[in-house]
């Protein structure tokens, strides 16, 4: 049975904007080192074409990152990250001023910048804060939306702290304690990532996604970030180039159990799924009234 769709709204400096639909988060890396080739960005050309595709193709928010979180990737340092985004921000606010720019980081000094000097309207923290404690107190003080994601350890360390009673229960634990603190703080407008493929088995994974509703206890906005993973391409014993069909599969069923955001490198394929589902929904409301 399809999940009824929970709307949302978000304060974006002073505009406000409802999630009254899935929205579809493209990823833009600026790295030379993520998981997935075809993400990497490293010129100025490929960069306004990535933006312009992906805009045209139906992206409401851009994703951009800097600094790679796939285990043995290059870790840069602050200054280094802030480098590699102040050209890829300069770019993307020149090409498309008005578009909702997230900055995947999780360094705080790192996140008030892009704030403060670019505009970025939503920070996405693959730690939820564990690896630089003043991220909660800065986002506070920025009042900026805040994607809070579910992980263990580092990116080096996380593939060997997947032991959990019940994954889904002790990950849906540990966000409602994190939005709790965060909201003590005045954070008020929270993101949920479960934290796909991070500090997880496969089958975690697939435990975690069979149950995904029971993160709309956390009554926030929940977004799903499974694009291209291994969680998708070992099991069809692929690549994550050849993972675009698996990652649809799985985008839906996300979709189904109410997700409200889907971060993926393929836009168009999440649009149509989000079409496709929304106009499933809607008919099925409409048969019931």
């Amino acid at each position: 049975m399809m999940q009824p769709f929970k709307t949302y709204s978000l304060n974006l400096k002073g505009r406000l904007v409802t999630i009254d639909r899935p929205w579809v988060m493209g990823i833009i890396n600026i790295t030379p080192d993520s998981f997935y080739s075809g993400s990497r960005v490293n010129d100025e050309q490929t960069l306004v074409e990535r933006v312009r595709v992906m805009l045209a193709d139906g992206a409401d928010v851009l994703d951009v990152g800097a600094c790679s979180t796939r285990p043995g990737s290059e870790q840069v340092d602050s200054r280094g990250e802030m480098e590699r985004l102040d050209w890829a921000l300069g770019i993307i606010r020149r090409e498309a001023p008005d578009v909702i720019l997230s900055v995947d980081t999780y360094r705080a000094d790192v996140a008030r910048r892009c704030v403060m000097e670019w505009g970025a309207d939503i920070i996405n923290d693959i730690s939820g804060g564990t690896i630089d404690e003043d991220m909660f107190s800065t986002v506070a003080s920025l009042h900026v939306p805040y994607v809070l994601m579910h992980t263990r350890g580092t990116p080096e360390t996380m593939a060997s702290l997947t032991d959990y009673d019940d994954v889904t229960a002790d990950v849906l634990e540990w966000m409602a304690r994190r939005i709790d603190t965060l909201r003590q703080l005045g954070v008020a407008d929270i993101i949920s990532d479960p934290g796909f493929g991070f500090a997880k088995t496969m089958e975690q994974n697939y435990e975690m996604l069979a149950r995904l509703n029971a993160f709309h206890a956390l009554d926030a906005p929940l977004l799903v970030g499974v694009s291209r993973k291994r969680m998708i391409y070992t099991p069809l014993e692929c690549t994550a180039d050849d993972a675009l069909n698996g990652t649809t599969v799985i985008n839906t069923l996300a979709l189904q159990q109410g997700a409200h955001i889907l971060r993926v490198h393929d836009v168009k394929a999440a649009a149509e799924a989000v079409k496709l589902v929304t106009l499933t929904r809607q008919c099925g409301i409409n048969m019931n009234q």
